[in-house]
């Protein structure tokens, strides 16, 4: 579905990614682990046509969208669920969530995805009038994937969906995440909690230093003795 050929990504004179290449397949979890600073969100960006690179090629279902601008390559299936939540503070929930419902490709079937996001969330749903930046983190990264799947996309990349959240609401996002796989959502997941990042995907990818260093299937990388000292402790 997604097809990642030698991207490079500069800030300046930096390099944030160095020639990256990766795969993933339709129906797949698959997931991108690496220190803080490996260039893990820079992909993300690259990817969804935020960032813009130097050099290299971002396929999707067959199309080019290298060069495409942010909102198109959403309106083509790819959505986002952002590091930090960002959802819209001073709007509601039921506010935020129609804002997710504006791509074009989504406003046909809005009112059948709010009722499949409120009936997957039933929190939202009791909290609908309420303005988002009240709530709790695990409440606004609901929100946030919520919102996210107003825009009936295909493939989601999830950025950090754990960071700042207590354990147990970790537990519930990660959750849902393996539930939207099973519901047939193809997901790229960059996580800080590498073994649990593993445990649930498909295929993964090691980033370091903005490179692909090491690459296999997650149960793979899990048991691998460089991936169990550089990130596990082991």
């Amino acid at each position: 579905m997604l097809a990642v050929r030698d991207l490079d990504l500069f800030y300046g004179d930096a390099q944030a990614l160095d020639r990256v290449s990766l795969e993933v397949p339709k129906g797949a979890i698959v997931a991108i682990v690496g220190a803080n600073g490996a260039g893990k969100s820079s992909l993300i960006r690259t990817i969804a046509g935020i960032e813009r690179a130097r050099s290299g090629s971002v396929m999707f279902s067959g199309k080019d969208i290298t060069a495409l601008e942010s909102h198109r390559i959403c309106n083509l299936g790819i959505g986002q669920v952002a590091e930090g939540r960002q959802v819209f503070p001073s709007l509601t929930v039921r506010e935020n969530l129609e804002m997710g419902a504006m791509l074009p490709r989504a406003r046909a079937h809005a009112k059948r995805n709010l009722d499949e996001v409120l009936a997957m969330f039933p929190r939202l749903q009791e909290r609908a009038d309420q303005v988002a930046g009240t709530m709790s983190g695990g409440e606004q990264q609901m929100l946030a994937i919520g919102r996210c799947l107003m825009g009936a996309p295909e493939l989601i990349m999830f950025d950090e969906p754990s960071l700042g959240l207590a354990p147990l609401v970790v537990q519930e996002v990660l959750h849902t995440i393996r539930l939207l796989n099973e519901r047939g959502m193809t997901i790229l997941l960059v996580e800080q909690n590498v073994a649990v990042s593993l445990r649930i995907s498909q295929r993964a990818y090691v980033l370091e230093n903005g490179r692909i260093v090491m690459s296999g299937s997650g149960e793979e990388l899990l048991h691998d003795d460089r991936v169990r000292q550089a990130y596990l402790g082991l």
